[in-house]
């Protein structure tokens, strides 16, 4: 066919070709739910082989992908979820890098990136925070609704969405003996080694699993109402926690038992099921997911990286060699220390395949608070960056009677050395610090360096420089008394 005679049978086509309506537009990208339950931590979830049942999670992995490796920015709700929200890691965000913070609005967040590009965006229960919204900001999860439903009913017919369904499972506290009374079989129950095997301990962990259950379950039915209005095919489904369970040594730490999570994500209409993924992933790498799902550019600001070329691939197992490690870290939960010192316990880490390397910058100071109340910054407080409950009162009140439950106190509440080291292929479950032993000296050089080079490319103030604002910031978790610190 002659040249001139192709440019104008397309120019015809072009010009006779049918106009996209916005819905038809819109149609093309996908919508969003992300489901994220409140202390859920690793590896509690069925597909982990937990002995917790969470069939909806499972299935969603089914679908399309388990992440075996996907690890939090900060154990702390606050921190967390604002590096959720940001796409950046948690020292970026000045005071949001605490809990009971402050949120300014001069952080992009993906749902009002979202929401500038056409989405119907918003959430229910918990999203952001817990923190202080400065007047005159949106919500950085977008509108709050009543529910999925309500949401769904008020979303324009042109417009795909992105909705943050937000539980308060299974945070602290719980109904003692729910978890038992539901026919959670206690003697089957997996404890952390670090857990004395107690009846008390199991009652207790029954509870927590009763409230994941539950959350597994309330995820089902916003999934079963996707899907009775024909949105669930195009819709990306993320099922995760922001930190591990509200117990003592997960919650609050760097050890996989407080900053690994569980994490789902389904996609049928791009993504291939029944996929495990071994590769590190940061929960600062959803942001930058979602934009690029939807065509948005993603802000340079982003630390987080786009998991688009992981849930397309067919591939399973490791995928991108440059995922072979993630970083973390933590400033101040709770003021739990001694008066009058309102800082935190700030530290950083880095996990590889093989190992877990922790630097500790503030050694003198208890990394779960102190233990004496009489001279707690908060009056009365003990222990206050491990949530109040059965196994922690457990393993206090029993700390005196041997040796073994000496070691669960000491592993969950005793001060820690400026550097820890975990062999991983010898201690999967992080017990037994290497970090003093001369044969690991080379791979303390090489993962300490590696972290430094990371936290100055972020710019952490604890490498850069300007940290001192974390240590006297406010806390409003407390009233009024903490405002002026």
């Amino acid at each position: 066919m002659h040249p001139l005679v192709r440019i104008l049978l397309l120019s015809i086509a072009l010009l006779y070709a049918p106009t996209l309506t916005p819905a038809q537009a819109a149609d093309a990208r996908p919508n969003i739910l992300f489901c994220i339950a409140d202390d859920w931590g690793w590896p509690h979830a069925s597909a982990y082989g937990d002995t917790v049942k969470t069939p909806i999670f499972d299935q969603a992995a089914r679908d399309g992908a388990l992440f075996q490796h996907a690890y939090i920015s900060s154990p702390s709700c606050t921190p967390s979820r604002n590096a959720m929200l940001t796409g950046q890691q948690f020292w970026r965000l000045g005071p949001g890098a605490n809990l009971w913070s402050d949120w300014t609005g001069e952080h992009a967040t993906f749902p009002l990136l979202l929401a500038k590009a056409g989405y119907h965006v918003g959430h229910f229960r918990k999203s952001y925070g817990p923190g202080k919204l400065t007047p005159g900001q949106p919500h950085p999860a977008g509108p709050n609704f009543r529910g999925l439903t309500d949401f769904l009913n008020k979303k324009p017919d042109d417009a795909p969405f992105c909705f943050w369904f937000g539980a308060s499972d299974p945070h602290r506290p719980y109904e003692t003996g729910s978890g038992a009374k539901s026919g959670i079989e206690l003697d089957k129950i997996k404890l952390f080694p670090f857990f004395p095997d107690h009846e008390t301990v199991r009652n207790d962990v029954a509870d927590y699993y009763f409230e994941v259950q539950r959350f597994d379950r309330e995820v089902g039915q916003a999934m079963a109402e996707l899907d009775k209005r024909g949105l669930l095919e195009n819709t990306i489904v993320v099922i995760t926690g922001d930190h591990g369970m509200p117990f003592p040594r997960c919650k609050g730490n760097l050890y996989d038992s407080g900053a690994r999570v569980p994490l789902a994500i389904r996609w049928p209409a791009k993504m291939k099921g029944a996929r495990v993924i071994e590769d590190f992933v940061s929960t600062t790498d959803l942001a930058p997911t979602f934009l690029e799902a939807a065509g948005i550019p993603i802000p340079p600001a982003m630390t987080g990286r786009s998991l688009m070329p992981l849930i397309t691939s067919d591939k399973t197992g490791r995928i991108d060699p440059a995922r072979g490690h993630v970083i973390m870290g933590k400033e101040r939960h709770v003021p739990a220390q001694e008066a009058p010192d309102a800082g935190g316990t700030p530290m950083r880490a880095i996990r590889t395949h093989e190992f877990l390397y922790i630097h500790n910058l503030t050694p003198d100071r208890w990394p779960a608070g102190t233990p004496h109340h009489e001279r707690a910054f908060i009056p009365g407080v003990w222990l206050g960056d491990c949530d109040n409950g059965p196994t922690k009162n457990h393993i206090v009140d029993n700390q005196d009677k041997d040796d073994a439950h000496r070691r669960f106190y000491d592993l969950c509440f005793g001060k820690r050395p400026t550097r820890e080291l975990y062999d991983l292929k010898k201690d999967p479950h992080q017990l037994n610090n290497v970090a003093a032993d001369p044969a690991y000296a080379a791979v303390i050089a090489k993962l300490s360096k590696q972290l430094e080079e990371e936290l100055k490319a972020t710019k952490d103030p604890r490498i850069v420089g300007g940290w001192e604002a974390w240590e006297k910031q406010p806390y409003y978790g407390q009233g009024p008394r903490f405002k002026d610190k």
